[in-house]
C-alpha cells in the first residue's frame, strides 16, 4: 500500500517513468535498511563509474573515430570487495582495437581487490569470531547482494586468514634491526597447547616498545632461543653497545643469552623469583617473606639491597632450604637496575617482564578460540597475528625519561666487564681470536 502511495505521488510530481522507477527501487532497498539502501547507491554509482571509464577509453557509442585504441568487448560476470564479502557486478570489457589483449579497467580493478577483504576477515578473528559465525558478523546489505555474496563460507575465510596472517608472520620476521638502538630486550616463552614460541620485545632509547621476532619449539629451551637470538643478530641487531636482557628467571633462557651476546648485563624478573621462592614455602609464613624481598628489591641502594637478600637466603636455608637455595640462585641478577643505578618508575618497570607478558597476554586472547594447533606454521602465523595486535596498543613505558641514562649505564657496565678479562667476551671476539691464531 505504501508503495502504490508513494509511485502514485512520484506520478502526480510529473517525474519522469525513470525517475520513477528509481524511486521505487530506493524505497524497496530502504525496507532493508540504510546501510543495504547506500549499497544499493553505490553499486549503481560503482556501474555508472565503470562505463564512464569505458567512454573515456573506447570513445562514446557509435562515434567515428578513426584513430580508436580500445573497441567495447561487451560484459561479464565479475566481483567486487564489499564489507566483508564478494559481491558479483557485471563489469564492461574493453580490447585493445586490433583485437590482441585485454585492457584492463582501472574502477574496477580498484574494487575488485581483496585486501579490503583479508583485513576485515583479519580483525574479526583476532576479535575472537570463529570460522562458522563469521557471515554471521557482516552488515545487512540487503537480501540481493547476500543472496550472491561469497567468501564468507567456513573455508573460504580461512583462507584469507591463513594468507594474511602468512604475510604478517613475514614482515615480522623480515624488520631490518640495524637502526635500532636498544636500552632493554625482553625475552618469554608462550605455551599454545603443546607447542612453545618464544617471543622477544625490544624496548628503545626512545621509548618505543618494538616487537623484534620469534621461534617455534616444543619448549623454551637454550636452543629454541639461541637460535631466534641469532636470527636477530643476523638482522642487524646491534647489541656491541650493551644492553639490559629481561628474562623470567629460566635457565635455558639465561644459558642462550650468553652464548649469543656474551656478557650483557641481565635483569631475572623478581616477581618470577618472588614466586618461585614462596612455592617452597607453608602458606603460614608467606606473607613476612614476600614483604621482606620486595622491601629489599624497593631498596636503591644496591650493597644494602643484596645484603638484605643474603641474610633472608641464609635464614630460609636453615628453617626451608629448598626456599634458600631457590633465592640464592641468581640472587644477584635481580638486582642489576639497582645495581646500575637505576631507580624510580624505570627501574620499577625493568625489573620484571610485565611488559613482555602483557604482550602475550594479547596473544592468547586473539588465539582463545583455536582447539587444535596442527602445525608449527599456525603457532608461528597466530603468535605473530596477536604479536603485531598487541603493538597497536603500545604505550610508552613507565620511567621513559631515564631510558638514556639506562642506556649508558649498560654501556659502561659491558665495558668494565670487557677490561676486567683477557679472554674473549663476545663470540664475534671469540671467532676473530681464533681466525688470528
Amino acid at each position: 500500500m505504501k508503495n502504490v502511495e508513494q509511485d502514485q505521488d512520484a506520478r502526480e510530481l510529473g517525474l519522469p517513468p525513470s525517475v520513477q522507477e528509481a524511486l521505487g527501487e530506493l524505497v524497496n532497498a530502504a525496507k532493508d535498511g540504510l546501510l543495504a539502501l547506500s549499497v544499493g547507491v553505490g553499486l549503481g554509482v560503482l556501474n555508472t563509474m565503470m562505463e564512464e571509464e569505458v567512454s573515456e577509453v573506447v570513445g562514446a557509442k557509435h562515434a567515428k573515430l578513426p584513430d580508436r585504441a580500445a573497441v567495447r568487448h561487451g560484459h561479464e560476470a565479475g566481483e567486487v570487495t564489499l564489507g566483508g564479502r564478494r559481491v558479483a557486478v557485471e563489469r564492461p570489457r574493453v580490447r585493445s582495437a586490433d583485437g590482441e589483449r585485454e585492457v584492463a579497467l582501472a574502477t574496477y580493478s580498484h574494487f575488485a581487490i581483496r585486501d579490503p577483504l583479508t583485513r576485515v576477515v583479519l580483525e574479526q578473528m583476532l576479535a575472537g569470531v570463529s570460522t562458522r559465525r563469521f557471515a554471521r558478523t557482516r552488515e545487512p546489505v540487503g537480501q540481493d547482494v547476500v543472496a550472491a555474496e561469497r567468501s564468507t563460507s567456513m573455508s573460504a575465510v580461512s583462507r584469507e586468514f591463513v594468507g594474511r596472517t602468512g604475510e604478517h608472520l613475514r614482515a615480522l620476521m623480515a624488520r631490518p634491526l640495524a637502526d635500532l638502538r636498544l636500552a632493554a630486550l625482553m625475552l618469554d616463552g608462550i605455551e599454545l597447547k603443546g607447542r612453545c614460541c618464544v617471543v622477544a620485545l625490544g624496548i628503545t632509547t626512545d621509548a618505543v616498545k618494538t616487537p623484534l621476532g620469534l621461534w617455534d619449539g616444543s619448549t623454551k629451551n637454550k636452543t629454541v632461543t639461541a637460535h631466534l637470538l641469532a636470527d636477530l643478530v643476523d638482522r642487524g641487531l646491534d647489541v656491541e653497545q650493551g644492553v639490559l636482557v629481561v628474562l623470567d628467571g629460566s635457565k635455558a633462557l639465561r644459558a642462550a643469552v650468553n652464548e649469543v651476546f656474551g656478557p650483557v648485563a641481565v635483569q631475572r624478573c623478581i616477581r618470577h623469583k618472588e614466586r618461585n621462592v614462596l612455592e617452597h614455602l607453608p602458606e603460614r609464613d608467606r606473607p613476612a617473606i614476600k614483604m621482606r624481598m620486595r622491601r629489599a628489591s624497593a631498596t636503591d641502594d644496591h650493597q644494602l639491597a643484596l645484603n638484605a637478600l643474603q641474610r633472608l637466603a641464609e635464614e630460609l636455608q636453615r628453617s626451608h632450604p629448598g626456599a634458600g637455595a631457590s633465592l640464592h640462585e641468581g640472587m644477584e641478577e635481580t638486582l642489576t637496575p639497582t645495581r646500575l643505578g637505576i631507580n624510580g618508575h624505570l627501574k620499577q618497570t625493568l625489573q620484571s617482564t610485565n611488559p613482555i607478558e602483557s604482550m602475550i597476554e594479547i596473544v592468547r586472547r586473539t588465539s582463545r578460540n583455536v582447539k587444535r594447533w596442527q602445525s608449527g606454521d599456525m603457532c608461528l602465523r597466530w603468535t605473530a597475528a596477536g604479536i603485531l595486535e598487541a603493538e597497536q596498543q603500545f604505550r610508552r613505558i613507565t620511567g621513559y625519561a631515564n631510558l638514556a641514562k639506562l642506556a649508558l649505564a649498560v654501556e659502561r657496565d659491558l665495558a668494565a666487564t670487557r677490561s676486567s678479562t683477557t679472554m674473549p667476551t663476545t663470540p664475534r671476539e671469540a671467532d676473530t681470536l681464533a681466525t688470528i691464531s
